[in-house]
């Protein structure tokens, strides 16, 4: 019996269960060989980004919904199937771990014969249905704020495997698109459809780039750092923006307040020969006067769900906002950090207006001296499509949807009147 898909199968039931996120669930793989714990976490990974499709495929071979974890064996038996695993492994080795559960060991019956059906008809059905659709009340929240057909988009971008992209270390993403085989973006990131192992990039060792999203690496460059400018990087964690504005050249402080998730600056910072003072607090505490800040403000995450696809099952919709005064405590203070003349990069991996486009025009009410610097907007491969009336950017997943898409983000950059 295969390792990776038991250990999937125990994921699945972490996430959709358990309501825990994948990232903290994965010490339940501890006890397998890494090439089998890499396995299960993709195969969960792609299970959950298809889940709706998978489910809408067994409803036509179930008669009533079994236990969870019998759902989960199908789930996974079925994404498997119908995405080019072969038949009789998959059906075999998801037999032998029903029969092997302890309460759930009398469906094997059911498993073999649902699952049989599914290798039969399921290839050819699968691509006729249509992308996943997000969970009823998150998707209701999205549809409000941008459209059915929006979020339709979103779905279908969201429903495939996501890029990878690298912020290159210096000018010349071109070099860097070439040596690793990439594409250049024109915003300045590359992407890899398929990078196989990161650290055996070229390029890796040297520190010549780092992994973020391209939608990630825009708020640093509206910020636009210079040589010498002192600037703070509030809730800097796990590095990429930090990396950015330590490359242009500023005094960068790296505020953040996991001490773990600072290791991960910390060996970053190392790898590339960057420098930056790292700070572990709360952001709200911090003392000092800088040039520029970029504030990364904690939030739902909706916008990373297509390299994240557990999140939905894991908050009840009515938790989403929950963050959003914490956002707004947080940008009072870094005003009161800013000096005259400053700028101010306010961010979210955020799908909600509510922890964007309404957090700045509320804020924008509130911090004296305050306005929004549409210049900043004007950087290399932005468009025009993305600026909002208020004067942000809004980045959708189906933004660049032809190369794989972006994560959700919102950004806007204030100045402080001098």
């Amino acid at each position: 019996m295969s390792d990776a898909r038991r250990g999937a199968v125990a994921l699945l039931g972490a996430v959709l269960t358990d309501r825990r996120m994948l990232s903290e669930s994965l010490g339940i793989l501890d006890r397998y060989e890494p090439s089998d714990r890499a396995r299960a976490q993709r195969l969960a990974t792609e299970t959950l980004r298809a889940l709706d499709r998978a489910d809408r495929l067994l409803n036509r071979y179930l008669d009533r919904r079994p236990p969870p974890f019998v759902q989960n064996v199908l789930r996974l038996g079925t994404v498997e199937l119908c995405t080019g695993g072969a038949a009789h492994g998959v059906v075999s080795d998801l037999v032998s771990l029903t029969r092997s559960h302890r309460k759930n060991g009398s469906f094997k019956g059911l498993v073999n014969a649902v699952l049989r059906k599914v290798a039969s008809e399921g290839p050819e059905a699968w691509p006729t249905l249509r992308a996943p659709r997000l969970p009823k009340a998150l998707r209701s929240r999205f549809v409000a704020a941008w459209g059915a057909d929006a979020v339709a988009a979103m779905e279908q971008v969201q429903a495939e495997r996501p890029p990878l992209d690298l912020t290159p270390r210096a000018d010349g993403g071109a070099a860097l698109a070439e040596a690793v085989g990439g594409t250049l973006l024109p915003t300045g990131s590359v992407r890899l459809a398929d990078a196989g192992q990161v650290s055996a990039l070229p390029g890796f060792a040297e520190g010549e780039w780092w992994v973020q999203d391209a939608a990630a690496a825009i708020p640093a460059r509206l910020l636009d750092a210079k040589p010498g400018e002192k600037v703070l990087d509030m809730c800097a964690a796990p590095g990429g923006k930090t990396l950015q504005l330590a490359a242009a050249g500023a005094d960068v402080t790296a505020l953040d307040l996991s001490e773990t998730r600072m290791k991960t600056v910390t060996e970053n910072l190392a790898r590339t020969g960057l420098s930056a003072t790292l700070v572990i607090g709360d952001a709200r505490a911090h003392k000092g006067l800088y040039d520029a800040i970029l504030l990364d403000a904690p939030c739902s995450a909706t916008g990373t769900i297509r390299r994240h696809p557990d999140l939905p099952h894991i908050k009840p919709v009515r938790e989403l906002d929950a963050l959003v005064p914490l956002q707004a405590e947080m940008l009072d203070h870094a005003w009161t950090l800013l000096g005259a003349g400053g700028r101010l990069v306010f961010c979210t991996c955020s799908l909600l207006p509510e922890e964007g486009e309404t957090q700045i025009l509320r804020a924008l009410e509130r911090l004296e001296g305050a306005a929004v610097d549409r210049d900043a907007l004007a950087r290399p491969g932005i468009e025009p499509a993305w600026h909002t009336p208020e004067g942000g950017l809004r980045l959708r997943p189906d933004v660049l949807a032809g190369s794989g898409g972006v994560d959700g983000f919102y950004m806007a950059c204030l100045r402080k009147a001098g």
